[in-house]
């Protein structure tokens, strides 16, 4: 079996230290680079495609799980983390393992064997993450700040507060605001839990919009209303979601 090109991901130093003393004299492992945040780690998985990376959670700019969503191709991956209890009983229901802060070397080598059995019998670790992802973060609960949205070798980085709407479209949601529109998979029920429910409202099953970018409010039939917002897109009300829009506008 040819070794593991394998790569750090991982935005404390200490941490990449660690790894690295872990995998040295490793011989199935050829640790090929490492990287200080997602962004870069990015450009490198999808430029040197390795094997195995093993990936932090909880960093900044870019998370791990984020990370993921920009992938060209999906490498094997064991995450590190002190990510919450449900995202780790996700991790454990799955053939995708993580090693849980601060992790001994034993525990380290388990991790190993456990992506060079998975890698030599072919089973699809790795084809199963986008979908572990997914459902990490709809079980948790943190509000994000910002979406990212792969357009071709574009990152496109969307302040969730300059976001106008969203609107669902099929598997996808369609994310607008003032620079355009943006095709992102995604879910409409997880754009309303993490997006701030102090500025976001689901008004129709279709549709959530950013109430400080209205710009009317009409009646629209007997029960319902249409909302025209800044960009002059109209957005229907369904009925159901009368009483809570008008909660939150406070009206």
């Amino acid at each position: 079996m040819n070794k593991l090109r394998t790569l750090i991901i991982e935005d404390e130093e200490p941490a990449r230290d660690l790894v690295k003393a872990y995998l040295k004299d490793n011989e199935h492992i050829e640790l090929i680079g490492e990287c200080a945040d997602g962004f870069t780690g990015v450009k490198t998985i999808n430029e040197t495609k390795p094997d195995l990376v093993f990936l932090d959670i909880q960093m900044p700019k870019l998370t791990g799980f984020e990370m993921l969503e920009l992938l060209d191709e999906m490498p094997e991956i064991v995450f590190t983390t002190a990510y919450d209890q449900f995202a780790i009983k996700a991790f454990e229901l799955s053939a995708v393992d993580y090693l849980m802060k601060p992790f001994s070397k034993a525990r380290f080598n388990e991790a190993i064997e456990k992506v060079l059995y998975r890698v030599q019998n072919k089973q699809p670790g790795a084809a199963k993450l986008q979908q572990l992802s997914q459902q990490a973060k709809e079980t948790s609960t943190t509000k994000v700040e910002r979406l990212f949205v792969k357009t071709g070798n574009k990152i496109d980085v969307i302040p969730v507060d300059t976001i106008i709407r969203v609107e669902a479209q099929d598997d996808y949601v369609e994310i607008h605001n003032e620079k355009g529109k943006f095709l992102k998979y995604d879910t409409m029920n997880f754009l309303e839990k993490c997006l701030p429910e102090d500025i976001f409202v689901r008004v129709h099953r279709s549709h959530i919009i950013n109430i400080n970018l209205i710009e009317k409010m009409e009646k629209y039939g007997k029960d319902s209303y249409l909302i025209i917002m800044k960009d002059k897109s109209k957005v229907n009300v369904s009925k159901s979601r009368v009483k809570e829009l008008k909660e939150q506008l406070g009206i």
